[in-house]
């Protein structure tokens, strides 16, 4: 359990120290122009020609980045990796590619960092209504993607978390479970900061534009605070309380390329605008001045390729800091 403290613990500086990644997400809502799904999207549906993760992983690395994170599993439920515990997911599918590992494995030739998303919502998992054998049920995924078959995984990025009461997850089962098997693995969770949800999402109040020194974790002691895609105040306040202690939490912001919204591929993908450059490069220079980390989401397409127009972006925004003198 993460310990009482006004200064970031081992686990948390490492994770500054990264400050900047790439967000991948990459499933099966890529392949049917959506967003968000509910679990009802055939199998058969997700059919990559290919997995070019060796590119993916060679783009972030060129770009400046420390570190990615893959969506491993999205709301619908379908699984990015070989489980055994759903017949939702890639291996049940046209292209039985493990993409976890594919990506785990370019990650450690490039010398990258390697993180994980994970949703808690699943809308397709038939014991997702029974508390007791969902939570079990995600313990089996975290033990297959935290036990050392996909090596050393830097963060796990829970979300989804408006859909039940907070204590109904049980994250501090999930938190013990990832730092037994990945002991300096830096978790959290989407929606940190604020009550629990009375009707599903907060009001500003709690948006971390809004954030002030002290108020409440939803959850449980976890290592950092997220709520995408927003950006805390300049003067960004790191000690936040549960049970009446206080704790030291960086930030993780996120930016998507394409329209700031677009997390998933679509066929309009190509014609959806970027982000300026000057955008991501000043968000990046306040982020990691504040000792904070920001990830970019850049999603492949349906060849499993990521655009070539968002990777000259990205190293339009490293040109852009190298002439501010910073080195990534």
């Amino acid at each position: 359990m993460l310990k009482p403290s006004a200064i970031p613990n081992e686990t948390q500086q490492r994770m500054i120290e990264r400050r900047y990644g790439m967000f991948i997400h990459f499933g099966i809502n890529t392949f049917n122009d959506t967003e968000w799904s509910d679990g009802t999207l055939p199998v058969d549906s997700y059919a990559p020609p290919k997995i070019d993760a060796d590119t993916w992983i060679k783009n972030a690395f060129e770009c400046g980045m420390k570190y990615v994170i893959l969506v491993a599993k999205h709301h619908d439920g379908f699984c990015m990796w070989d489980t055994d515990t759903t017949e939702y997911g890639i291996k049940h599918s046209p292209n039985p590619t493990d993409v976890v590992k594919a990506v785990s494995a370019a990650c450690q030739k490039y010398g990258i960092g390697f993180g994980l998303y994970y949703s808690l919502w699943d809308r397709h998992e038939p014991c997702y209504s029974n508390q007791k054998k969902y939570v079990d049920y995600m313990e089996r995924h975290l033990t297959e993607l935290l036990d050392g078959r996909y090596g050393r995984v830097e963060e796990l990025w829970f979300d989804g978390g408006w859909d039940k009461k907070a204590a109904e997850w049980e994250i501090d089962r999930l938190y013990s479970i990832a730092k037994r098997l990945q002991p300096g693995i830096a978790v959290g969770v989407n929606w940190t900061i604020g009550e629990d949800f009375p009707e599903g999402v907060d009001g500003h109040e709690f948006w971390p534009e809004n954030y002030r020194e002290g108020m409440p974790m939803r959850y449980f002691p976890s290592d950092f605070r997220l709520l995408d895609p927003k950006f805390p105040p300049k003067e960004d306040p790191k000690l936040y309380s549960h049970d009446g202690q206080l704790y030291y939490l960086p930030f993780e912001a996120t930016i998507c390329i394409r329209n700031m919204r677009n997390w998933f591929w679509d066929p309009q993908y190509p014609c959806d605008p970027l982000v300026e450059a000057s955008f991501i490069a000043e968000h990046y220079k306040q982020l990691t001045n504040q000792k904070n980390c920001l990830v970019v989401n850049v999603a492949p397409n349906i060849k499993g390729e990521q655009e070539a127009d968002d990777i000259r972006r990205l190293k339009e925004v490293r040109e852009l800091l190298y002439a501010d003198g910073i080195s990534l």
